[in-house]
């Protein structure tokens, strides 16, 4: 593939990407994937420690590979369960999630999922609320539960994020934790344009929230693998319970999201006709528009 195909969108370029699952890759082996286009190899090793590098004809998939045959390294980052690389000049750190951190949570990889849709459009449909009862009957939403509450939405500057509160919404069953239904109170954070963490109560603590979040990279500009991380509180369900059921939700969204168009997200703000329940549509769409980001949207008429 030539130079000319790639991405040369300098935002893109600068983000840090998730590009491999830690616990799915044997150690000490070359694995191969695809980020903006470029076909990439990646590396773990027993040191706890990874590389990931532009393919070439050198090395190939499953052949041992150690640290010091490798050709020049891209950035590399190990978080949340994932390793993350830049083809560009990424900040020196992460968006944080704190909660990562606190030792009484489940800490899982809940599946991978390729989507023929921008990376735009996989954030914007995780934000959406008013699809819970359509898309997610009898899980997340159920009629005539069908109103999207008013809530706040903030861009920061300072934190270069966006933050949706006050979000509220009845559901049958908010996760395999849960009892029966109840109103669930949902904060989300988009920290990163292609990234989404979501905030909601726990069954198990009401002073606590559990966490989902979507780290979706991009493959090209209209098709994705979207990663699903979980950091929550359930000391009941075995590992692959848990698992199943976010697998279930975002089963239900695939064909959604497949069914886009475009594929690419608009970002004229006359494009797609907004409604209240778009808050956080409206707002991720005018952040990304302030940004300059071309990939995988639909930039705005001079």
């Amino acid at each position: 593939m030539s130079n000319a195909t790639h991405c040369s969108d300098r935002v893109a370029l600068d983000l840090w990407h998730p590009v491999a699952v830690i616990e799915e890759a044997a150690p000490g082996l070359v694995h191969a994937t695809r980020l903006l286009q470029e076909q990439l190899h990646y590396a773990l090793f027993a040191d706890g420690t990874a590389a990931v590098w532009r393919a070439e004809p050198a090395l190939r998939i499953g052949d041992p590979v150690e640290p010091g045959m490798l050709p020049p390294a891209l950035p590399v980052k190990l978080a949340y369960g994932y390793v993350w690389t830049s083809l560009g000049n990424p900040p020196a750190e992460l968006f944080a999630i704190p909660e990562w951190e606190e030792a009484d949570r489940r800490r899982l990889h809940a599946a991978t999922m390729g989507v023929k849709v921008s990376a735009p459009r996989a954030i914007e449909n995780f934000l959406d609320m008013g699809h819970f009862p359509y898309v997610h009957t009898d899980i997340l939403g159920a009629e005539p539960h069908t109103e999207v509450k008013e809530y706040d939405v903030d861009i920061s500057v300072e934190r270069d994020e966006i933050l949706a509160t006050r979000c509220r919404f009845f559901q049958p069953m908010a996760s395999t934790a849960s009892s029966g239904g109840a109103d669930v109170d949902y904060i989300y954070r988009v920290p990163h344009p292609f990234c989404s963490v979501l905030y909601k109560s726990s069954p198990v603590d009401e002073n606590r929230l559990d966490v989902i979040a979507i780290f979706v990279q991009p493959i090209d500009e209209e098709n994705v693998r979207a990663h699903m991380m979980l950091c929550v509180l359930d000391e009941d369900n075995e590992d692959k319970i848990i698992k199943r059921f976010q697998q279930t939700i975002f089963g239900q969204d695939k064909p959604i999201l497949e069914n886009q168009y475009p594929k690419r997200l608009p970002l004229d703000p006359r494009a797609e006709t907004p409604i209240r329940a778009d808050k956080s549509s409206i707002a991720y769409r005018r952040w990304l528009r302030d940004k300059g980001l071309t990939y995988g949207v639909i930039p705005a008429a001079a």
